[in-house]
């Protein structure tokens, strides 16, 4: 039944798939590099059931995996998924599942060719994805980035983590517009990875990518750690989604702290040289993406932050230590 969901929903089919889903296994046929990652989402660590629609967890499963190749510049192409699934589950439950990864890949132009469904006492899903190109050096990583670099982000920052705390605390809605909070809640529920700007980003000469998972600050920490340089951000001149203020004020935050060190944008940092900044952000512009200039890299580490008027309450999504304060990452 699930793999029929899957089909209905419109996953799209694979043209390197000689054997799909419903063998032992998938068989791939096709030249060229491929990039493999794998993510999972877990009820009470990534999302809780009670605040997030099965549809909405299968799609933020699938998302949320197919945004690490984004980051490297590749093309979608399969998925595997393993479905832990509680033995209390509804068939409506399972179905709405399957609704959400099948409606995600198809707007990927991903294909699920294959997983495994066992019993489990939290629900979860653990998303395989490839992601494929022409040869390995088209395929961008987080250890590129040289001296001189402009380092610029797509999209707007903050949404997710907004997004989060309306889910939580449904009451703070009450005095907020109501197209910009759907559009928060939004962000937790359909991440969009920037897939097709993230090939074009390669395109344009990225040395180096990341996708924002962990935050801003977190993940630009990666990024310096991995190329072995450093990296200065202005807060000031980060593009934060509207809507994220007016939450940010009910909480009590700064909207900039909010922004820089909320996870799971999924939007895209990326390290580029000064003369294909401005090619990058037509290309992006053409796609229906911003691409705004946050900071420079430099020699020496670690992560400079300017435009901040107080320290950071948070560095970043730390997933331990959430899961120790009960807290969803």
């Amino acid at each position: 039944m699930f793999r029929e969901r899957l089909e209905r929903a419109g996953a799209a089919r694979s043209k390197r798939a000689v054997v799909g889903s419903g063998d032992d296994a998938a068989v791939l046929a096709g030249g060229g590099a491929s990039a493999v990652s794998v993510d999972a989402v877990v009820d009470g660590v990534h999302f809780r059931r009670a605040t997030f629609p099965p549809e909405a967890i299968g799609a933020k499963a699938l998302a949320a995996a197919l945004s690490d190749l984004a980051a490297m510049g590749a093309e979608p192409g399969e998925a595997f998924v393993q479905l832990g699934l509680p033995q209390d589950t509804p068939d409506d439950e399972l179905a709405a599942l399957a609704d959400g990864l099948g409606a995600a890949a198809a707007a990927a132009g991903a294909a699920v060719v294959g997983g495994d469904l066992v019993a489990s006492p939290v629900l979860f899903l653990a998303v395989t994805v490839i992601g494929w190109a022409g040869e390995p050096g088209e395929l961008v990583t987080r250890a590129g980035a040289r001296p001189g670099d402009v380092l610029a982000v797509t999209g707007e920052l903050g949404g997710a983590a907004a997004g989060l705390a309306l889910l939580e605390r449904p009451e703070l809605a009450a005095e907020m517009n109501a197209e910009r909070t759907a559009a928060l809640r939004d962000r937790q529920h359909r991440p969009a990875p920037r897939l097709a700007v993230g090939r074009a980003l390669a395109h344009a000469g990225a040395h180096a990518m990341i996708d924002i998972s962990d935050g801003l600050v977190a993940d630009a920490r990666h990024l310096a750690e991995e190329s072995g340089v450093g990296i200065t951000l202005d807060a000031s001149q980060v593009p934060i989604q509207a809507g994220v203020a007016e939450l940010a004020l009910a909480l009590g935050r700064d909207d900039v702290e909010l922004a820089i060190t909320g996870g799971e944008d999924y939007e895209l940092l990326v390290a580029l040289p000064e003369d294909a900044f401005g090619p990058a952000r037509t290309a992006a512009a053409e796609l229906g993406t911003e691409l705004t200039r946050i900071g420079v890299v430099s020699d020496g580490e670690g992560v400079q932050l300017l435009g901040v008027s107080a320290p950071l309450a948070a560095e970043g999504f730390d997933q331990s230590a959430a899961r120790a304060r009960g807290e969803p990452t």
